[in-house]
């Protein structure tokens, strides 16, 4: 569904995406996984356009995503941010029906719009009613997550969106969003830097450093078979974790 083909930004002298090439299949979800700066975002900004590379292609169902017309790009693709970008302004109902008014949806048809998706992210509907300050931060991030689903997307790009929230929050939120995925077969692209987020919710991993693609596969295949030093140092994360409680639990108990 997704493919890039020799994706590259530069800026002036600097190269953020080094020719990048990759492939989404339909219904997956590709994780994109590295530290800051090793071009995650500005890839999936050029996914989405908001972005446009200095050589390479985005082909989306076989079609080149530079010939077609932004702003309609946009509309067929949810997008969530880590700062969620909740207008400040607009009640919760109106921020997830900005797309479905710029769409010419009349407000009976938003409504009922709204309300459906207020429940498939597993927040009453009353929320409609309320001012984004009112949330919690994992609410406002249901709420991202609702408004770009409001247009019926079959492609999501996520970045990092899980990632400025307590652990317990974050591990709901994944798995209500692997849920709503499932339901809505959804394609998506999800950027993180958390080793663990990725296992735990990518049918593959695509690792990312300095701007290159260093290795893309399944977690396991990740996992038992790393390509470097680096990938190999992301993997052991988790096991590293892991043994410091372990050790950490033993002194206790001693």
């Amino acid at each position: 569904m997704i493919e890039t083909q020799g994706l590259t930004k530069q800026y002036g002298q600097s190269t953020v995406v080094d020719h990048l090439s990759l492939s989404v299949a339909e219904g997956e979800l590709l994780v994109l996984l590295g530290a800051s700066g090793s071009g995650k975002t500005t890839t999936l900004k050029m996914v989405n356009r908001l972005i446009e590379p200095t050589s390479g292609r985005v082909l989306i169902d076989g079609e080149d995503a530079g010939t077609l017309d932004p702003h309609e790009l946009r509309r067929k693709i949810g997008y969530v941010f880590q700062r969620i970008g909740l207008f400040p302004h607009m009640t919760v109902g109106e921020n997830v029906a900005v797309t479905l008014t710029l769409l010419g949806w009349d407000s009976t048809r938003a409504a009922a719009r709204v309300a459906e998706l207020l429940e498939l992210v597993e927040l009453d509907a009353s929320f409609a009613h309320r001012q984004p300050s009112e949330l919690s931060g994992g609410q406002q991030q249901r709420i991202g997550v609702a408004r770009a689903l409001a247009a019926s997307p079959r492609l999501m790009l996520l970045d990092e969106p899980f990632g400025a929230l307590d652990p317990l929050t974050r591990d709901r939120l994944q798995q209500s969003f692997l849920r709503i995925r499932r339901q809505l077969k959804l394609t998506a692209i999800f950027v993180t830097h958390d080793m663990v987020e990725a296992l735990v919710i990518g049918d593959r991993i695509g690792v990312m450093h300095d701007g290159r693609l260093v290795q893309i596969g399944t977690p396991a295949e990740l996992l038992q078979f790393p390509a470097d030093d680096y990938v190999r140092q992301l993997m052991n994360t988790p096991k590293r974790q892991a043994a410091l409680v372990d050790g950490f639990l033993e002194a206790r108990a001693k």
